[in-house]
């Protein structure tokens, strides 16, 4: 898995290649803590749309952002593709929990950030 991570006033943006598993997950983790501490309120938005798989360790990672974002008045929205995780947020009925787009335009707009 590779993260890459900057900011983009008034948000942060991850940008994910690669499985997010059992193996991946911590250092996914160790990323968003660290975005997350850098920014005040945490607006991130997560770019997953090069993420083909997630699995139940993953998918944690990502339910604990999103507690840890809303706990700080912050705001996290998800870039998905069409695939395996919007099909896996649907059918855990995660997707009525996590703002999601199609792209990162979308993303920022919807963040106000939109050049």
């Amino acid at each position: 898995m590779v993260v890459k991570y900057w900011r983009e006033d008034p948000c942060t943006v991850l940008h994910v290649v690669g499985d997010l598993d059992v193996a991946a997950a911590p250092r996914l983790q160790a990323e968003l803590e660290q975005a997350i501490a850098e920014a005040d309120p945490p607006n991130l938005v997560l770019d997953l749309s090069e993420v083909p798989f997630c699995d139940s360790v993953g998918l944690g990672v990502l339910v604990a952002t999103l507690n840890h974002i809303q706990h700080l008045r912050g705001r996290l929205i998800l870039v998905l593709a069409p695939g395996m995780i919007k099909h896996l947020l649907t059918i855990t009925n995660l997707d009525r929990h996590f703002e999601t787009t199609d792209s990162m335009n979308a993303a920022r707009t919807a963040l106000g950030t939109a050049a």
